[in-house]
C-alpha cells in the first residue's frame, strides 16, 4: 500500500491552510445541509435513539428508506432485510465490496481518471487495477478500449457515472454498451452512484441495475453525504441482489463494525425528503456551477462541459502550462486558490496531465473570490 501512503486532497488542503487559500480542490460543500436532518440527529442523541452500537448491517429504518428510495427513483425492488447494507462512507461499501469479490490475479477494469479510493481498494484486496482513459477531447468512457482491455482475469467492472472528477454523466447508450461488456464477460459491475442526484440539465442519470440483465450482477453504491451535504456524516449504502449483498456484507463486519447510529437514522429521514427537495438542491448547484464556469473561463481556462457531480474540468495548456501537478502545486502562491490535477486519478500519471479539476460546491461568494484571484494569472 506504499503508492497510496499521500493523499492529495490532504496535501492540498494542509497547502490550502498554509496559504490562506481558497479550497476548491476538496469535494465537500462549505455549507450545511437541511436544518431538518440535523435536528433529527440532536433528537435522537438527547433521545437515547442510536447511541449504541447500530446493528451490524445498519437501522432498519434506514434500509428500508434506501429501498424506498430505489423503487421511487428507479424502479428498482429490494429487500432491506437482504438486499442492502448501510456502511461508513460511499467509499467503504467500494472497498468492502471488491474486498468481497476479487483476490491475487484478478483484474478490475475502470475508467482513468478515476477516484483514487478505487486503486487503493483493489491493491488492498491484492488484485489488479486495469486503467482504461477516457476520450482525450470530451472525457467520455471508451467502450472500444474497456472492451480491448477486459481479458479473462477480469471479474469486476468498476463504474462511476455521474462521474467524479470529470463531471461527466454517462448516457443510457454508454451505459448499454457497458452492460452489454458484462453480460458477455460474466463480469460483476461496481457501479459507484454516488452523485446520483447531482446531475444537470438533461443529463439524467441511469443507474447500471436499472438495464436488462445488470440487476442481478451490480452492487449499486450510494451517498447520503453527497445527497444531503454532510460529507462528515459518513452514511453510505450497497443495494443489490442478496447474494452480491451477502458478499459485501460479510466483509463489511470487519471494517469499521458499525457507525453513525443518529447520523443513519437522519439520513433515513432525508431518503423521503420530496421530490422538490433533489430538484431545488440540482438548481442551487446547477447555478453554482455556471458561477464558476463563466469566473474560470474569464480567468483564461478552456472549460469543458460539466454535466454532473460537484466539479468542473478545465485545459490548462491555453495558461501556458504543461503539467496539471505542476501548476496546482504553484496556484496557492500565483492566486492563493487550491485545485486538483487530474493526473493524480490515472494509473499512468504521464496522461491527464493538462487537465485540473475545481469544486463549485461553495457559497457564492466565495466562487466569486476565487475567480477574482485567479484573474492574475492572465498577467503572467
Amino acid at each position: 500500500m506504499q503508492p497510496h501512503a499521500l493523499s492529495i486532497f490532504g496535501e492540498m488542503s494542509r497547502r490550502a491552510l498554509e496559504t490562506d487559500s481558497i479550497n476548491l480542490g476538496q469535494g465537500f460543500p462549505d455549507t450545511d445541509g437541511p436544518l431538518e436532518l440535523k435536528e433529527e440527529v440532536v433528537r435522537c442523541l438527547t433521545e437515547g435513539i442510536g447511541n449504541q452500537y447500530p446493528p451490524a448491517h445498519g437501522f432498519p429504518q434506514l434500509r428500508q428508506a434506501i429501498c424506498e428510495h430505489q423503487a421511487r427513483f428507479y424502479g428498482l425492488p429490494l429487500d432491506p432485510d437482504t438486499d442492502a447494507v448501510v456502511t461508513t462512507g460511499a467509499s467503504e461499501a467500494i472497498s468492502a465490496s471488491l474486498l468481497a469479490l476479487v483476490e491475487s490475479g484478478d483484474e478490475v477494469v475502470m475508467c482513468d481518471p478515476a477516484f483514487d479510493v478505487y486503486r487503493a481498494a483493489v491493491d488492498l484486496a491484492g488484485a489488479t487495477p486495469v486503467g482504461v482513459p477516457m476520450t482525450t477531447t470530451d472525457l467520455r468512457p471508451d467502450i472500444e478500449a474497456i472492451a480491448l482491455a477486459i481479458t479473462p482475469r477480469t471479474k469486476v467492472l468498476l463504474l462511476n457515472s455521474p462521474h467524479n472528477p470529470t463531471g461527466v454523466v454517462f448516457t443510457r447508450e454508454e451505459m448499454i454498451a457497458l452492460a452489454n461488456l458484462a453480460i458477455t464477460h460474466n463480469l460483476v459491475v461496481i457501479s459507484d452512484e454516488a452523485y446520483e442526484h447531482l446531475w444537470f440539465d438533461n443529463h439524467q442519470h441511469i443507474p447500471m441495475a436499472t438495464l436488462p440483465g445488470m440487476f442481478e450482477r451490480t452492487i449499486t453504491i450510494g451517498s447520503g453525504g453527497k445527497s444531503f451535504s454532510f460529507t462528515g456524516w459518513k452514511v453510505g449504502w450497497a443495494t443489490g441482489p442478496a447474494n452480491l449483498i451477502h458478499a459485501a456484507r460479510t466483509v463489511r463486519q470487519h471494517l469499521s463494525f458499525v457507525s453513525g447510529g443518529p447520523f443513519q437514522l437522519a439520513i433515513a429521514h432525508g431518503l423521503r425528503f420530496p421530490d422538490t427537495y433533489f430538484d431545488d438542491f440540482r438548481q442551487d448547484l446547477t447555478d453554482k456551477r455556471d458561477q464558476l464556469a463563466v469566473g474560470l473561463a474569464s480567468a483564461g481556462f478552456s472549460v469543458l462541459p460539466t454535466e454532473g457531480t460537484y466539479f468542473i474540468t478545465t485545459d490548462i495548456s491555453g495558461l501556458g502550462f504543461t503539467d496539471g501537478l505542476d501548476f496546482c502545486q504553484q496556484l496557492p502562491e500565483l492566486s492563493r486558490v487550491v485545485a486538483i490535477p487530474h493526473q493524480v486519478f490515472y494509473g499512468d500519471p504521464r496522461n491527464g496531465t493538462n487537465h485540473v479539476r475545481w469544486a463549485f460546491c461553495k457559497k457564492p461568494e466565495v466562487l466569486a473570490e476565487a475567480t477574482d484571484r485567479l484573474q492574475v494569472l492572465l498577467q503572467r
